[in-house]
């Protein structure tokens, strides 16, 4: 596997993957304390869900061997952007 590829793919899985997780149960929290789900809440959810399912398909399009360099090098910016930004939300 090239190194960009290898670290994309732990980023994803290692980083990503579990904050979208932690994300998704942090809402169902949110649904079961309401005993209701707001449409903002699902909206959220459903968000949530179609960006796991993203990353998986970038996975597997890594796994088989279907993403060129350059896609890589973007997408793994992209996401360590996405990473920062979010960071810099929580210290505030």
């Amino acid at each position: 596997m090239k190194r960009c590829e290898q670290r994309l793919q732990e980023l994803i899985e290692d980083v990503v993957m579990p904050d979208i997780e932690d994300h998704i149960d942090d809402i169902f929290e949110s649904i079961a304390n309401d005993k209701n789900a707001s449409d903002e809440a699902k909206a959220e959810l459903d968000e949530m869900h179609e960006m796991r399912a993203e990353f998986s398909e970038i996975l597997k399009d890594i796994k088989n061997k279907e993403l060129d360099k350059d896609e890589c090098a973007e997408l793994y910016e992209e996401i360590k952007q996405m990473i920062d930004g979010n960071s810099e939300d929580d210290e505030e």
